[in-house]
């Protein structure tokens, strides 16, 4: 049986295995954002049966800052296996008992704005 919550399955590198090909299976991928009046920020993650986990963050200047200059946005792609992504979890220490994946992902990627 696969384990429905994240952090029950963080217990075994199997079972976190297990519940992230099975969050993947069904949602194909994960997106989220941040912005303010001065930055913004896209990331989307997935599952990849060779790679791992591919998370491809975007972030750049908001057009107001510049005042109408044209920006270049930065996009950065970063692979990661589902165990070095356990473990980074488990080295932050999610303490929240209501922090969703979603949380984590952004956390863990650095996003501004997330309590920890």
């Amino acid at each position: 049986m696969v384990e429905t919550n994240w952090k029950d399955a963080l217990k075994s590198e199997q079972t976190f295995n297990d519940f992230i090909t099975g969050y993947f299976k069904d949602h194909k991928e994960l997106t989220g954002d941040y912005e303010t009046s001065s930055y913004y920020e896209y990331y989307t993650v997935r599952l990849d049966s060779k790679d791992g986990l591919i998370i491809t963050l975007t972030t750049g200047v908001s057009p107001a800052v510049n005042a109408g200059a044209a920006t270049i946005p930065f996009k950065d792609v970063e692979k990661l296996s589902v165990e070095q992504f356990r473990q980074l979890i488990l080295n932050k220490k999610f303490a929240d008992m209501h922090t969703s994946l979603a949380d984590v992902f952004k956390t863990v990627a650095g996003v501004p704005g997330v309590t920890e």
